[in-house]
């Protein structure tokens, strides 16, 4: 009984051994290769369940979704102008043709990196001699990165590798150009900073003399409307006078002398030195002015 327990469970374990030998896998990231004895026979792109000649064929898996190279330290261009500028960038890139990947690089991630690497940096070189540094800053950056990503997927699909896009992430000037750039900026900076002083200043005198000029003339208004006023006041006050002169001029004079009177004595410390028989005195000596 043992015997025939033996000799079932071999064959069994034997038949599972070649059956995980036999089946393998793929999932909707992956494309797989399918090696006999060293050469390709088929690649599965689509995900499944699949089948192989066991000790015979061999898999490869290979990662078909979008990957990111990032660039490790800033590179370095040189515009048009014959400035470096330093340029940091990223590149999404995935394999499309994974027989053309593995004949390209045997399969090497690493050697693809550099291939991209190298043809991006290639492609950048030449845009970037073509512009100067305000393009490659903000004027036409947008038109680089998608002429960059069409060269580099043309280039990159030879070897099996798209190419979905390439990124600019920042646009920088080495530090010995960037403080002669700030120099010149600061410069220019306090220059214009003069210029609006000094325009300001300009207007503020011309300002200042125009409303001097302006109140100049508006107290000389004022002043001609002020003696024309007070002249026919004047005027006016004479002819009262004058009128009430003519109908009592003996009344009139008696009311001038004490106008006068009061305010000659207004203050108790006032002094007047007079003649006794003035005609000053007149009204005082003789309600009627006589002088009697």
């Amino acid at each position: 009984m043992i015997n025939k327990l033996g000799n079932l469970i071999v064959p069994i374990v034997l038949v599972v051994v070649l059956l995980s030998l036999s089946i393998y896998t793929v999932d909707q990231r992956q494309a797989a290769m399918v090696f006999q004895l060293g050469e390709v026979v088929s690649v599965k792109r689509e995900p499944g369940l699949y089948f192989k000649l066991p000790l015979v064929q061999n898999v490869r898996w290979f990662d078909t979704r979008i990957l990111t190279m990032d660039a490790v330290d800033p590179e370095r261009f040189i515009t048009s102008e014959k400035k470096n500028v330093l340029v940091d960038y990223f590149v999404k890139w995935r394999i499309f043709d994974v027989q053309k990947f593995y004949v390209s690089f045997a399969g090497d991630e690493k050697r693809a990196l550099n291939r991209l690497a190298q043809t991006v940096n290639d492609g950048m070189r030449a845009e970037f001699g073509k512009r100067t540094v305000h393009d490659v800053v903000s004027g036409e950056r947008d038109d680089i990165m998608e002429k960059l990503r069409a060269s580099a997927d043309v280039d990159a699909r030879r070897f099996g590798v798209q190419v979905m896009d390439v990124r600019i992430k920042r646009v920088e000037l080495p530090s010995e150009v960037s403080e002669s750039v700030y120099r010149r900026m600061e410069t220019e900076r306090k220059r214009v900073a003069n210029e609006l002083r000094s325009t300001g200043a300009a207007e503020a005198e011309q300002i200042r003399a125009d409303a001097d000029r302006q109140r100049e003339v508006i107290v000389a208004e004022a002043y001609k409307t002020a003696q024309t006023v007070k002249g026919e006041g004047d005027a006016k006050a004479a002819g009262i006078y004058a009128a009430a002169y003519g109908r009592n001029p003996e009344f009139y004079a008696f009311y001038r002398s004490m106008d006068a009177y009061k305010a000659s004595f207004k203050d108790k410390s006032d002094v007047l030195v007079l003649q006794p028989n003035s005609d000053f005195f007149r009204y005082m000596k003789s309600p009627r002015g006589t002088g009697k």
